[in-house]
């Protein structure tokens, strides 16, 4: 394989003009052409990673295949590309300056002044490179987070200068994405926060070679000349980007401004073949043009944040689009859920979701919402701690452990039937007790989950540190809660079933990382497919 192509992704005038659905849609397109494509993220924050911070902070902390806790980004990646990203596709600030300062304790950079430039810039070039290293992509995309004139951001823009500078012209290329504000007073595109956002970018010494411009109307031949001529690029490196009705039009909208042919023709690239884009029109039919409709609950903590469960809401749109279904998400807090209210709340819903998260706060709440799903036969779905709200609820109104609960929010109870294994609690480190990334399941042939999967041994991704307490495994079979999924390994459970209801799923790892536009997840398909039938019955 030639060496890699490597296309950088920047924004500027305002955060959140969707960098990574654009970088996302653009990466879909060239894989659409037979290019082997992969997608990096680079955050400016000093957090090493995404795992300890609060899902209000930063949306949800989405985990890769090999256990990397990252950017919700990385979701988008592998949602649009259905190719799986690891830990080298999110890199953060403080991952860098861990790196640099590690290697000066070290003793590794001889006694000399470690400083930005060029220890720090040199680690930043060396992690931009790293996956074309590989030898398994032609083509690597990579997003710088945050926007161009913030401090945090100069780095990976001087990295990025003399990326440009070591590299041939037709290896490397820089996307800008700005915003064309509307004003309605003058009903006119406004095109100088774009000529500013440029005229920063180029203070930094890096000249892009392609303009994407977000805007709500549609931007006028005129328009587009004016910002090639005074932003120093061609007519067609301007692209329009209009805001969709979803983010899975996005692709089809950058067909039609030929983005892809564009940036192919920058990197002095061949059209391998035209993009066969039937499947994914395929999904957008069904996506659009639903036959169905349910009303399902999302019983969780963070629900004022709906990017704080973004792979869920999406995982709903894929298996929604694969039944045919218009999946109608209705957030509900579980801070405001009683076993009184709970008829109130939750009636009208032809299913219930019960999210992940950490801590006490809401736990009663999501414990009186499965006790109601389960009592009226609800369809309900637990994911992590949603499944093991299930098991708490299980104990105690079934089993009658009546303060059963989980050490991780009552230390004392003398029912501990979600707990932390012995191994684990050797370990003091934030993080360190998690298990993380990808773990075998065993599924048994009698259950739900198989009929989902069609398939006995999965693998499926996790982001908890507490477990089933397999010394009450038999008071539940017994009660009629049986584990149906179990780690070969460590013979820790993974999926709870009651067989007497028409869907009554939890499951310790989370389905919604590998759910993607052309692999819907299984559970997820059938859980909207149980509420179909609720919804009928």
């Amino acid at each position: 394989m030639n060496s890699p192509k490597y296309i950088f992704v920047t924004g500027g005038v305002t955060s959140s003009l969707g960098k990574g659905i654009i970088s996302a849609s653009l990466a879909n397109l060239l894989q659409a052409r037979g290019y082997t494509v992969t997608i990096q993220k680079f955050d400016p924050y000093i957090n090493v990673d995404p795992g300890t911070l609060n899902p209000y902070e930063h949306g949800e902390c989405y985990v890769t295949e090999d256990g990397a806790e990252t950017d919700l980004d990385l979701g988008h990646y592998e949602r649009f590309l259905n190719v799986p990203t690891s830990q080298a596709n999110n890199v953060t600030t403080g991952r860098i300056y861990q790196h640099v300062i590690e290697k000066e304790r070290e003793g590794a950079y001889l006694g000399k002044t470690v400083q930005v430039i060029p220890h720090i810039t040199d680690e930043i070039k060396r992690r931009m490179k790293l996956l074309g290293d590989s030898g398994k992509f032609e083509i690597i995309i990579t997003e710088l987070g945050g926007t161009v004139g913030d401090i945090e951001s100069l780095p990976y823009i001087e990295a990025v200068r003399q990326l440009n500078w070591e590299m041939k012209p037709e290896d490397c290329i820089v996307l800008h994405l700005t915003l064309l504000p509307y004003l309605n007073t003058t009903k006119e595109l406004k095109t100088k926060p774009t000529q500013h956002s440029v005229k920063m970018l180029l203070e930094s010494g890096v000249q892009p070679d392609i303009l994407i411009c977000r805007a709500e109307h549609p931007i006028s031949k005129e328009a587009k000349n004016k910002i090639a001529l005074f932003c120093n690029v061609t007519p067609n490196a301007v692209i329009e980007a209009l805001d969709m009705a979803t983010i899975y039009d996005v692709p089809m909208a950058m067909l039609k401004e030929r983005l892809d042919k564009t940036v192919l023709s920058k990197l002095k690239m061949s059209s391998k073949n035209e993009p066969n884009m039937d499947s994914w029109l395929n999904f957008l039919t069904k996506h659009k043009n639903p036959k169905h409709e349910v009303k399902i609950g999302l019983v969780g903590k963070y629900v004022e944040l709906p990017d704080a469960y973004k792979s869920i809401t999406e995982a709903f749109i894929h298996a929604g689009a694969q039944n045919e279904c218009r999946v109608k998400l209705e957030y509900i807090h579980s801070e405001l859920i009683t076993d009184d209210d709970a008829p109130f709340k939750l009636k009208h819903l032809d299913g219930i979701l019960v999210a992940p998260g950490f801590g006490d706060r809401g736990i009663e709440g999501k414990i009186a919402a499965i006790k109601y799903a389960r009592e009226n036969k609800i369809p309900f779905f637990g994911i992590c701690l949603g499944m093991q709200c299930a098991v708490i609820e299980f104990a105690r109104n079934v089993l009658g452990f009546k303060d059963a609960h989980s050490t991780e929010m009552n230390a004392k109870t003398k029912h501990p039937v979600i707990d932390m294994m012995a191994d684990q609690k050797k370990i003091s480190a934030k993080g360190g007790t998690m298990r993380l990334g990808s773990y075998v399941c065993e599924v048994t042939k009698d259950s739900k989950a198989y009929k989902a999967y069609e398939k006995t041994k999965i693998t499926e991704r996790h982001r908890h540190r507490f477990e089933f307490n397999n010394l009450y495994l038999k008071d539940f079979e017994k009660g009629g809660m049986f584990v149906t999924g179990v780690n070969p390994d460590t013979k820790l459970a993974e999926i709870v079933e009651i067989k007497d209801h028409p869907y009554f799923v939890g499951v310790q790892f989370h389905p919604e990382y590998k759910s993607t536009v052309l692999n819907p997840h299984p559970l997820f398909v059938k859980f909207v497919k149980a509420a179909m039938a609720f919804s009928n019955s």
